[in-house]
């Protein structure tokens, strides 16, 4: 695997990361406690068990991706938005949040938003575009993350749709910093 190509793939595992709503630097501070922890052989008490949320994630086909950007209310989605609705969900284009965090940067100052670099070029690059606007984040009663049984009901009612002509794909999140990558490095 390329260097570049390497670098997308933590990247992309980066972005995995950010409905935690932690900060890259209380992920740090978590990993290095941990690590110090494991290597004097004591076990870390684990105060993220009672905070830990989750996040599911779909990636619609080409066609529907579409729809669902410009269209959410249009029947042809039906079978989905009415599982969402159900369960007060509502789903967010992966790219059009990348566009949005980049565009709230440029509006209030680049160097307080740390990931901007990535994220313009990710918006940037049309493969990357291609990849993003099919991938959808559900947000449950407006939170980006939720408790671990909402995310099991909505996440059970989906199921069905799983690799059928709506929904490609689904994906389960959850906002331990030990399941996700540490930012990429500055260079």
């Amino acid at each position: 695997m390329r260097l570049e190509e390497t670098l997308d793939a933590i990247a992309d595992k980066v972005r995995e990361y950010v409905p935690s709503r932690l900060t890259t630097r209380e992920v740090m501070t978590r990993r290095k406690d941990s690590r110090q922890c494991e290597a004097r052989g004591l076990k870390q008490h684990n105060t993220m068990s009672d905070d830990l949320k989750f996040q599911l994630r779909l990636s619609l086909s080409d066609e529907f991706a579409q729809v669902a950007r410009n269209v959410p209310g249009d029947p042809s989605i039906s079978t989905l938005t009415d599982i969402l609705n159900r369960h007060d969900a509502v789903m967010k284009c992966q790219f059009d949040a990348f566009a949005d965090y980049v565009s709230e940067a440029e509006a209030n100052g680049i160097e307080n938003f740390d990931l901007y670099e990535w994220t313009k070029k990710t918006i940037d690059d049309p493969a990357k575009k291609s990849k993003y606007t099919k991938s959808f984040a559900l947000y449950v009663g407006g939170d980006e993350v939720y408790e671990k049984d909402k995310a099991d009901a909505l996440e059970a009612e989906l199921k069905p749709l799983v690799g059928g002509p709506i929904v490609a794909k689904m994906f389960k999140y959850d906002t331990d910093p030990a399941h996700n990558p540490q930012p990429p490095r500055q260079t």
